[in-house]
């Protein structure tokens, strides 16, 4: 009697079993390095804000000789808390009229960032020449309003 050989159909329980770890473990490396990227998108707005104030601080001190006193003198648009003008950002604030290290600091609400709210900041410092040196740094680093590195814009990392 001969015996007829069938062709395997399908995929066999082992099978299913490695793709469905290696789906897992791929899913796994994947999910954290995307969370990551969707914050640091996120925070291109407070950082085009941070540099939209900077350039208005900055033109202003060019032409005025010195600088402002308040933001809404150089036409910064200053946000206070609880603002609707925008989904990220809490707070926007301009401090340094009269002394000679302006900063522009911005606050990102809490929901934005897995650490709770934080803040980065463009610190500033007028030069001998007349112009403003600015550098951007992560906000408040011994209060709870830290950033973590990864989140912050690549020019604000240290």
């Amino acid at each position: 009697m001969k015996l007829k050989q069938q062709a395997q159909q399908g995929f066999t329980l082992i099978e299913l079993m490695i793709v469905i770890a290696i789906v897992g473990i791929l899913a796994a490396i994947a999910l954290p390095a995307y969370q990551d990227y969707t914050v640091r998108a996120k925070m291109s707005e407070p950082m085009a804000k941070l540099s939209a104030a900077k350039t208005a601080v900055t033109e202003y001190h060019a032409t005025m000789g010195k600088l402002p006193t308040s933001g809404a003198e150089a036409g910064v648009a200053i946000l206070a808390s609880g603002n609707t003008m925008s989904d990220i950002i809490d707070v926007l604030t301009y401090t340094g009229g009269g002394s000679s290290n302006p900063l522009i600091a911005v606050t990102v609400k809490a929901d934005h960032v897995p650490s709770g709210g934080a803040s980065f900041q463009l610190s500033g410092s007028t030069q001998n020449d007349g112009t403003i040196k600015w550098k951007c740094k992560p906000g408040d680093k011994d209060g709870d309003d830290e950033m973590s590195d990864k989140y912050l814009p690549a020019n604000c990392r240290g």
